[in-house]
């Protein structure tokens, strides 16, 4: 299946981003054009466009392949505003949401009727994205005899080892192929404007592409409760926005109410933070040498151990598997690093602005930090000598934390049983 938009810059600039999605035997829903399809792909165009939109911020965006009402207009203003947070504030763009752009429609437009999607019992399609988190989801559902199908987008080796460990191949995946315009690309280089994109609600459009491909309406994300504190102290701006609890619940509501119901869209891993995921992924050893989620080493399938997010991940997987892993991991003790310390500070809380990852809460971090301090011995290495001088009795306890569970959630009662049990061991 190939599809290809069409977008265009004040009759300047034509962009035509495509994807590609290999077709499998075993694929059963109807994959003719029709109302459903439409719909899905025009969505998927709606969330495509945010990245050639913000290229020159354009004051009004018309929509022409169908109808949108008020109602959605706001919703994908929200949508919009909210995930190109971090986008307007690296930028230095001061807008509000009301006013940022102007959304319209051409007269006349269609409108597409939302149309529903079956439901089917026990089956799951799981976002694979290289990392700790799917690694868990993927195996604590396929454990407990569900049927999961593994869903990729733009493969990479750490994304197709996962399959492999986790005992999967490509045909027996959902694999889609994203290729951005590289008129965009050159743009970004004469100096149009470029910045982070709400990459996690993309990624759920297309998993509504596939649920309608496969037949399979649970759409399991692996999304965590962390998600949901913002990066800039005291503001919207979140890093992570459409990885939030806030996002999910308005996507939902969104998709049974103008695409269709049935859709069953929800992070397994939602009630849980960031440091009970790396408990439960401590105990997956297989996974342990292939899973990867820095993404200044993405290209080369390596931990660049000079990023937040590779400090993150020490910090937070220590405390359960022990400096020796994590050295075999990373190459060296992450510790012992004295450049990696305004890195620290920003993930412990001591700058008003958490790193532009997707990182977990400072609450957590200190927490890790205070139990890994426990420990190591002294003399401390560069980085836990600091932490040390930072925490104090108020710093919540790790195993305060690893007792939580989040009840704004979407699972049902035997996804929240699977889920406490894997806490639990």
């Amino acid at each position: 299946m190939e599809i290809q938009f069409h977008f265009n810059l004040s009759g300047q600039y034509t962009f035509h981003p495509s994807i590609y999605i290999p077709l499998r035997p075993w694929f059963t829903g109807v994959q003719k054009k029709d109302n459903a399809w439409d719909s899905l792909v025009f969505h998927i165009g709606l969330i495509e466009l945010i990245s050639y939109w913000k290229a020159a911020c354009s004051p009004r965006l018309i929509i022409q392949p169908a109808g949108l009402t008020n109602e959605q207009i706001q919703w994908w203003k929200k949508l919009y505003f909210n995930g190109l947070g971090e986008f307007f504030y690296v930028n230095g763009l001061a807008t509000t949401e009301k006013d940022f752009m102007q959304m319209e429609c051409e007269a006349g437009a269609p409108y597409f009727s939302p149309e529903a999607l079956p439901a089917t019992e026990n089956q799951y399609l799981v976002p694979i994205g290289g990392g700790k988190d799917s690694a868990v989801t993927l195996e604590l559902l396929k454990n407990e005899g569900s049927r999961t199908v593994p869903l990729i987008l733009n493969p990479r080796k750490a994304t197709l080892d996962t399959l492999r460990v986790g005992g999967f191949d490509e045909e027996g995946s959902v694999i889609i192929q994203r290729a951005i315009d590289p008129v965009l690309l050159e743009l970004n280089e004469k100096g149009f404007l470029n910045g982070h994109t709400p990459f996690s609600a993309m990624l759920a459009f297309y998993t509504l592409l596939s649920a309608r491909l496969t037949g399979i309406n649970n759409i399991a994300l692996s999304n965590e409760s962390s998600a949901n504190e913002s990066t800039v102290s005291g503001s919207h701006v979140n890093h992570q926005y459409s990885k939030s609890y806030a996002f999910e619940k308005d996507f939902r509501q969104y998709v049974s109410t103008y695409i269709g119901e049935g859709y069953r869209y929800f992070s397994f891993l939602r009630p849980l933070h960031e440091v009970q995921i790396a408990k439960i992924f401590s105990k997956l050893t297989d996974y342990h040498p292939i899973f990867r989620s820095c993404n200044a080493g993405s290209k080369t399938d390596s931990w660049c151990g000079a990023c937040a997010k590779c400090l993150f991940a020490w910090i937070i997987l220590e405390p359960f598997t022990g400096k020796p892993i994590l050295k075999d991991i990373f190459g060296k003790d992450l510790m012992e690093d004295p450049s990696l310390l305004p890195y620290l500070e920003e993930l412990s809380g001591q700058k008003p602005t958490k790193p532009f990852e997707c990182v977990g809460t400072v609450s957590e971090v200190n927490a890790s930090l205070k139990a890994i301090l426990k420990r190591r011995n002294r003399p401390y290495p560069v980085l836990l000598d600091h932490a040390s001088k930072i925490m104090d009795a108020e710093n919540e306890a790790l195993e305060s934390l690893l007792h939580d569970f989040n009840h704004e959630h979407f699972l049902n009662d035997k996804e929240t049983v699977i889920l406490k049990k894997a806490l639990n061991k």
